[in-house]
């Protein structure tokens, strides 16, 4: 079955004062014509004067062809099929909100329309059955789908969906929008050289892990003397970020405390790429084929295990 464009809202038009995200299809002359996605790929207009609070001295430098840019609207002519439209009365905030509940928009139409397509009905009467009533009671209906990955009868149960429709929504749903764990990683450097030597640094170095909670569990492992990682994987990136930082801090203030401890930070908590996490990998590999013999300094947090 061919998919049509739909719309994400019940609404067939924006309001105005509404700011949306739109796709650059055409500049001319008058300014550049676009597209309004959230609502069915409809067409509006940016006005030259309303590109930039600026003097314009290039719209190729303010706007491309096929860039996506958060406006808002100024005018509806609903009979026309008309719409004005401003990026220039857009502050930095407004884009941020504007784009994040596109993007949770996007992600509903995402799946609705792969749900439409399985079950082979048409996308506008799978959002008027249950997706937009989701909007209405919950607000967005990707709230409501993040709900339901706990109790999907909480949430789907007075739509009387048929079966293979419940199934295949509820399995896309699990698929797309279950939290993947963040790697969150920190480099420092730790060294002592006081009398308690390589004791101080495990003892800091522990005192670190100890900053581990049941959602965040921290993980210290030597890449070459000083150097250490701390790693952990959180669902949470905020509070993931937030504990490590904590465990920063304490290793910091132990090692200190002990006579002749320095410390330094090298990368501050961060969530790394696959890509990063291969270099790390290969970096430690190279160091233990390098150093087959343990130096007296060395602690890794699975060595106790």
């Amino acid at each position: 079955m061919e998919m049509k464009d739909c719309r994400f809202y019940e609404a067939q038009y924006p309001e105005p004062e509404e700011f949306v995200v739109v796709k650059v299809r055409q500049i001319a002359d008058m300014g550049a014509y676009v597209q309004l996605e959230e609502y069915g790929n409809i067409e509006g207009m940016v006005l030259l004067s309303e590109l930039s609070r600026r003097r314009i001295r290039s719209v190729q430098k303010l706007i491309r062809v096929g860039k996506k840019e958060v406006v808002v609207v100024l005018r509806v002519d609903k009979d026309k099929g008309y719409i004005d439209l401003s990026k220039r009365r857009v502050t930095p905030e407004e884009a941020a909100k504007c784009e994040e509940k596109y993007q949770k928009s996007k992600a509903v139409h995402s799946i609705m329309k792969h749900v439409a397509k399985k079950v082979n009905v048409d996308l506008e009467e799978l959002y008027k059955s249950f997706g937009w009533p989701l909007y209405k009671k919950y607000g967005h209906a990707y709230d409501a789908f993040k709900l339901s990955l706990s109790d999907p009868g909480a949430v789907f149960d007075e739509f009387n969906l048929p079966a293979d429709v419940l199934e295949d929504l509820v399995f896309n749903i699990k698929r797309r929008l279950t939290p993947q764990p963040v790697k969150i990683r920190a480099d420092v450097e730790v060294s002592c050289y006081g009398y308690q030597g390589v004791d101080a640094i495990k003892k800091a170095l522990k005192a670190g892990e100890d900053c581990s909670t049941e959602e965040v569990p921290i993980k210290v492992k030597l890449i070459a003397p000083p150097m250490y990682v701390l790693t952990t994987n959180s669902l949470n990136k905020t509070a993931g970020t937030e504990v490590m930082e904590k465990a920063i801090s304490v290793i910091e203030e132990t090692i200190k405390s002990e006579e002749g401890g320095e410390f330094v930070v090298k990368m501050r908590p961060k969530a790394v790429s696959e890509h990063e996490e291969k270099e790390l990998a290969d970096l430690i590999a190279r160091v233990e084929r390098e150093n087959a013999e343990v130096s007296g300094d060395e602690y890794d947090s699975n060595a106790d295990d």
